[in-house]
């Protein structure tokens, strides 16, 4: 690679959304102002857009003001869409519409936690591979089946860069940096953030079994992965023991040991938390919810909601609206 192309400035804008996260936008946005820093010219420069060319507030209440009008704006090099809570709220055609002129013009698109959503509304993420925060992918899922969504921390697949939030800007800026403008300017990064281990796109976003358990159980750890990866036809405690070739015996003492609970009751709070993520970023009727979380009837599903949240799903549901309309709420 030549000097004049090492050199050559390139141009990011960050479409931030009302309740982005904070934390991914800043880690995105550091990661460049690092490298200008380090490499001592300014070989990327950036700004912020706003969706009405307001004042945009972060999930934690910090406000962004936009360094440029929606409507001055021809065509970035690369956009990243900003997400983060209530990112469905944030929707709107008009920034559909933008967000697909920007693709024909040739921008390279991307996403921050869950800016994902908005461009796969848009009708820009079919074919492609993509991420979103790990509590937005079973809804994202049920919304667009036709997606090919990961739980990876980041995928970068052709011209679409998309990452779960987080600190997870860091490990994919760090792989963009890399591909731009070598290993070594990507390396002093890491070492200014003082990150010891870069993440890559076959990392998982989110491990808590192992957390709690180390690397040290490998049945109990396939045993979980079973059952979320079927949460809509459960598995009975016969049919896992014997897909991780343990004894029923064997396993049932596995998640007392260590997690302080019965297989079945591990399964049941998973399919729970699944179905309290569908009930609170979908729109779902809550019979279809029960269904998809493996319950044969409503009833039965609200008795368990209830049993392990304090209140029905309809009764949540409706204080989430209650919420959302109540002028004071951030």
């Amino acid at each position: 690679m030549n000097n004049d192309v090492i050199q050559k400035s390139r141009h990011f804008g960050f479409l931030v959304m009302p309740g982005f996260s904070l934390i991914a936008f800043a880690a995105a946005i550091d990661t460049l102002r690092l490298a200008n820093r380090i490499q001592g010219s300014e070989i990327y420069t950036w700004e912020t857009i706003t969706p009405n060319d307001d004042v945009v507030k972060a999930s934690n209440g910090l406000e962004i003001k936009p360094d440029r009008f929606l409507s001055d704006v021809d065509k970035y090099e690369t956009l990243f869409v900003c997400g983060g809570t209530k990112i469905r709220n944030a929707w709107s055609d008009s920034i559909g519409k933008w967000l697909r002129q920007q693709d024909r013009k040739g921008a390279v698109l991307g996403a921050l936690c869950t800016g994902t959503y908005i461009l796969a509304k848009a009708g820009l993420m079919d074919d492609y591979r993509c991420t979103i925060h790990w509590e937005n992918i079973s809804s994202t899922r049920e919304e667009f089946p036709q997606l090919q969504l990961t739980d990876d921390v980041y995928e970068i697949d052709r011209n679409r860069y998309t990452c779960a939030g987080g600190t997870t800007p860091i490990d994919m800026m760090h792989h963009i940096v890399s591909m731009q403008h070598g290993r070594s300017l990507a390396a002093a990064i890491s070492e200014e953030f003082l990150v010891d281990h870069v993440r890559g796109m076959t990392d998982r976003q989110r491990i808590p079994l192992r957390q709690q358990i180390g690397t040290s159980q490998p049945k109990l750890t396939e045993a979980v992965m079973l059952m979320e990866a079927n949460i809509e036809d459960p598995l009975t405690p016969d049919e896992l023991s014997s897909l991780v070739k343990i004894s029923r015996r064997q396993l049932e003492r596995l998640f007392r040991s260590y997690l302080s609970c019965t297989p079945t009751q591990y399964y049941l709070g998973l399919r729970l938390r699944n179905a309290r993520r569908l009930l609170l970023q979908t729109e779902k009727a809550i019979i279809d919810i029960s269904l998809v979380c493996g319950f044969s009837s409503a009833p039965h599903f609200s008795k368990c909601y209830r049993d392990m949240f304090g209140l029905p799903p309809r009764d949540e549901r409706r204080l989430l609206l209650v919420r959302e309309e109540s002028p004071s709420e951030v």
